[in-house]
């Protein structure tokens, strides 16, 4: 019997994560959405559970141990369905909850969805469950992305640092943690690159990697209000877009830790680095 699950297995993170816990050898059981994008592993039984649907999740986890729990996606809706996961979870006899959340995650934080992984948290935590929480900085395979096509980055994030990460060593950690999970019980880790980058740093590095000029803009909040709004997306969606920038302003995605390093032996990827693969 599968004694590990992993859900997300479709996306960058879970999917990483399954990869690494197939190279090792382990047998594994996935919880998607669509069984036709899981990744076809040798040692992974596939079975349908959204984080919303608590009898197939509690179908889905029985006799399993341990749970890669990645964070859904974005939704207004989000924290019901973490919770909905986790009492599920605890029903079908999970002992080991690994969840990942946001650095930084609290009641108050700058960005408004570092609240919802709070409050997640601490519904795992209340659920009696053992839980190791992977608290990631900000993507860094996300960052070249956030520039227009006349290659400005724009945000009121002012003179802030951020260390963002890369989601290769947070899918190592995870299946490390995985692998031996009653030596990261009750763990908190912060996951950051090795460095903490303002985004004219962040555009410098970006600009040596690719060879096109890129830079950075300060907006001010109406600036980044007004520009957001012209996607069309509800205000919850633009709070959080606009509220990344803001808590790098604030200092709340900065500070460098050596968690990665620590974990899987070797130093966490840089941002030119990462933009080199």
């Amino acid at each position: 019997m599968n004694d590990i699950a992993v859900t997300g297995s479709t996306g960058n993170i879970g999917g990483r994560v399954a990869r690494h816990l197939e190279a090792a050898g382990l047998r594994q059981r996935l919880l998607v959405r669509d069984p036709s994008r899981a990744p076809q592993l040798e040692n992974a039984e596939v079975v349908t559970a959204g984080y919303g649907d608590a009898d197939a999740v509690r179908r889905a986890l029985t006799g399993i141990d341990t749970v890669l729990m990645v964070s859904a996606s974005e939704t207004l809706n989000r924290v019901a369905g973490h919770r909905t996961f986790v009492d599920a979870a605890a029903d079908a006899g999970v002992t080991h909850v690994v969840y990942t959340s946001f650095f930084g995650a609290r009641p108050d934080a700058t960005f408004t969805l570092a609240r919802d992984h709070w409050a997640t948290e601490e519904h795992i935590k209340a659920s009696g469950m053992q839980y190791t929480f992977l608290r990631d900085n900000l993507y860094a395979d996300f960052l070249g992305s956030m520039f227009g096509e006349d290659g400005v980055l724009r945000g009121p994030a002012g003179d802030g640092v951020v260390a963002a990460v890369a989601q290769a060593d947070i899918a190592e950690v995870a299946a490390a943690v995985l692998r031996d999970p009653v030596s990261h019980a009750g763990a908190t880790y912060d996951l950051t690159g090795p460095e903490a980058l303002s985004l004219d740093e962040i555009a410098a590095v970006v600009t040596a990697a690719t060879g096109r000029p890129m830079s950075y803009r300060n907006e001010t909040l109406d600036e980044a209000y007004a520009s957001r709004a012209s996607y069309g997306a509800p205000d919850w969606q633009v709070d959080a877009w606009v509220s990344t920038y803001t808590a790098i302003a604030n200092g709340e995605l900065a500070g460098v830790t050596d968690s990665i390093e620590t974990i899987t032996g070797h130093r966490a990827t840089s941002l030119a680095e990462l933009l080199a693969r």
